[in-house]
């Protein structure tokens, strides 16, 4: 058999996180603020307002200091100034180039506004050109065939990806999550993929039902790996080990960004694959300060398109908390690594300690199979805040008796002690009692709201 090439782009992988490509990322930074400046106005009043017109733009110290973050509010801004009509918005944040657009997708707007990630033939070859680089890191290769069971409608992991995947020349079977756990699961019998594409919640749901719908557990299907985003969950070892296990398969994480994990047998977290296409870096989630790129630095993440016409934005956020690793990688593969802490819409704070979902949902499924590992955090008043205790819903396992609920509720209130400094008010719950979701998962349950 043929020997693979490491990178699916030789070239520009082997070049990342090296004064090469801080020289390439310089020379298209410059160009980017120049075009945004020239042909798209909201850029174009946004750099004057800041003073930070292109010719101001001397040096990487320039561009962090002068540039403001694009947040998730400052969007809604330019949204309500146009009245929320897309159109104008579009043409604000790309001129002439709104006229020329092969597809739209967006963020799924469920604190506000949906975000639009508008892409046309520069940006869809941008999200391609990932898209490919990510692929060949999973070992899946052109030819091969994909289940795609992310939320086909508006995602940029849906509609659009399935085009990326027909231009790496791989084959996809577009079912998508909204045609239900009975249709992919029937449709991965029959086409027999190599991968599926999906939440990480979607694939927890789908072994849970799998013997109901089929007769057989999901690791009959023979997918060798499962790439996964849209959430924490894959990156989350406990969860991890449960998806591996249930389908016999390699589980990748997948976005945040221009990222995926690679095969290592312990996550590493997502490596950075796109330095030449776009800019990660991290600021102060509060003051906006840039934070070094170093070995456990934490911030917030803000982007900038560099390839592309914006599908990024340029110093863009949406508000996601990394964790970046600069140092070698045991796989060997290039890229700075990064892990997703949480989101600023989902932080929590209790008694002055922030707490961010996935680290509850990562000590919760260490007690699996005692507990189904789904849960709710009931909050009593609108976030940050909490008073505590901080109150949980939990699903016991299907072999767990109530007798042994008290137990186990001191195991775990020990253990989230432990780890993230909380014990938490438990509410038992039977298995299967919560909602399942096929695409995002909803840890926050919200009981002000129906008061």
């Amino acid at each position: 058999m043929e020997e693979r090439r490491p990178y699916w782009n030789m070239e520009m992988e082997t070049k990342q996180n090296t004064p090469e490509m801080k020289e390439i990322q310089w020379e298209r930074l410059k160009k980017k603020v120049q075009t945004l400046y020239d042909t798209a106005p909201f850029w174009k009043e946004r750099f004057d307002k800041a003073g930070a017109q292109p010719a101001t733009i001397k040096s990487w110290d320039d561009y962090a200091k002068r540039i403001p973050v694009l947040t998730k509010e400052g969007f809604r801004e330019f949204a309500a100034g146009c009245d929320f009509d897309m159109v104008k918005i579009l043409e604000g944040w790309m001129g002439e180039a709104s006229k020329e657009l092969l597809c739209i997708a967006s963020t799924s707007g469920t604190t506000g506004e949906p975000t639009p990630y508008p892409l046309d033939k520069a940006d869809l070859a941008l999200w391609s050109e990932f898209t490919a680089r990510a692929l060949w890191r999973c070992g899946i290769f052109p030819g091969d065939r994909i289940m795609q069971a992310f939320g086909l409608s508006m995602f940029l992991a849906g509609v659009p990806i399935c085009m990326c995947i027909a231009d790496y020349g791989a084959c996809s079977i577009p079912v998508g999550a909204e045609a239900g756990t009975e249709r992919v699961l029937t449709y991965s019998r029959l086409f027999k993929p190599k991968a599926m594409m999906c939440t990480p919640s979607f694939a927890e749901y789908m072994s849970e039902k799998a013997k109901e719908i089929i007769g057989a557990g999901v690791d009959s299907l023979n997918i060798e790996s499962i790439v996964c985003g849209g959430e924490p969950g894959a990156g989350i070892p406990e969860v991890r080990k449960k998806i591996e296990g249930a389908f016999n398969a390699k589980l990748f994480d997948m976005g945040a960004g221009l990222g995926c994990s690679c095969d290592y047998p312990e996550y590493q977290g997502m490596h950075w694959l796109g330095d030449d296409l776009a800019m990660m870096e991290l600021v102060n989630q509060d003051t906006h300060e840039p934070v070094p790129m170093e070995d456990g630095a934490t911030g917030m993440a803000v982007f900038s398109t560099l390839a592309g016409t914006n599908i990024l934005g340029f110093r863009q956020t949406l508000g996601d908390i990394m964790e970046v690793t600069t140092s070698p990688c045991p796989c060997g593969q290039t890229g700075f690594r990064y892990k997703v802490i949480g989101r600023t819409d989902d932080m929590l704070k209790i008694k002055g300690v922030m707490i961010y979902p996935p680290a509850v949902e990562g000590v919760i499924n260490r007690f699996v199979p005692r507990v189904m590992g789904e849960f709710r955090i009931v909050l009593d008043e609108p976030p940050p805040r909490v008073v505590p205790p901080l109150k949980l819903k939990i699903e016991y396992g299907e072999n767990t008796k109530e007798e042994e609920l008290e137990a186990l509720t001191e195991e775990i209130s020990e253990e989230m002690h432990r780890r993230i400094k909380l014990r938490p008010k438990i509410t038992w719950l039977p298995p299967k009692t919560l909602e399942r979701f096929v695409k995002k998962k909803k840890l926050l349950e919200k009981a002000y709201e129906s008061e």
